[in-house]
């Protein structure tokens, strides 16, 4: 049989990570991770994101696809990939001067978590068809995913009030570095790749960053010293269902990539019956 991965047909994640609009997420699960300071002080200290912004989102992008659609062996390739890669470094706190590892449980948690829950939430926002125990089967399922980067599946949150009530612990450690609100600045103005910084496209960041902004918590927002309305909440919403209905227009394949249609005819394969295989 076809390997399908980690996940395949019929799971949430497939559904959810098939729809073009999560890349509104990214905003929101950088500025989410950005809250925590050792979360910003490992990337301010080991990265070089500023100077290649595009190349670190393509390397996400890349690496979310495999785990998400690419085979088992794949997928557990681009972890040990990561762990290797957030064994070797170290970062200090800028609060206490504490030296501290990437690896840390509680930090790679907190990515995990901030960056599935980004997921899930602009899908459902977008308008994705996600009932109360979908979101949930999805949090489930996306503990191998956290497995991948060596997190123990059973100490990751697994349902929307499991995540909820992470946030609620986490909540008296979170607050707005100067790192923090420097990733703010640099979301909203980035170096756009040659030849795309005329003004047209300038604005068309400026209303993607804004919108990933008004799609973060209420409570993360206020940190950020920005509207924590709730009709900030609703033009969010409506702006990302207008996206997401906006991008349906589009040829379908222009946002397949290699891996996902891969995986697809993977699927394609394992489904189909004796005589199909056959011709």
């Amino acid at each position: 049989m076809s390997d399908l991965g980690l996940f395949g047909p019929g799971t949430v994640t497939w559904r959810v990570h098939a729809e073009p609009v999560l890349l509104l997420s990214a905003p929101r699960a950088l500025l989410l991770q950005a809250l925590h300071p050792r979360a910003i002080a490992g990337v301010t200290q080991n990265s070089d994101f500023k100077n290649d912004p595009w190349g670190r989102l393509q390397r996400t992008i890349n690496y979310v696809a495999t785990v998400v659609y690419g085979t088992t062996a794949q997928a557990e390739a681009a972890g040990r990939r990561v762990r290797a890669v957030h064994a070797a470094m170290t970062a200090r706190d800028v609060d206490t001067g504490e030296e501290f590892r990437l690896d840390e449980p509680d930090l790679l948690r907190w990515v995990h978590v901030t960056e599935v829950d980004s997921f899930v939430t602009t899908a459902r926002r977008a308008g994705l068809e996600l009932s109360d125990a979908d979101v949930d089967r999805y949090y489930a399922e996306q503990r191998r995913a956290a497995e991948l980067v060596g997190l123990d599946p059973a100490t990751v949150p697994g349902t929307a009030a499991e995540v909820a009530a992470f946030y609620e612990r986490h909540l008296p450690e979170l607050h707005s570095t100067p790192e923090a609100r420097e990733v703010m600045r640099f979301l909203v103005s980035p170096p756009l790749p040659y030849g795309l910084g005329i003004t047209p496209v300038r604005v068309a960041w400026w209303g993607f960053s804004a919108l990933g902004v008004g799609l973060l918590p209420r409570w993360a927002r206020r940190m950020y010293s920005l509207p924590g309305l709730p009709t900030t909440d609703v033009s969010a919403t409506a702006s990302a269902y207008a996206v997401r209905h906006a991008l349906r227009v589009l040829p379908r394949r222009a946002f397949e990539g290699p891996i996902f249609r891969s995986a697809m005819a993977r699927a394609a394969k394992a489904t189909a019956g004796p005589a199909e295989e056959q011709a």
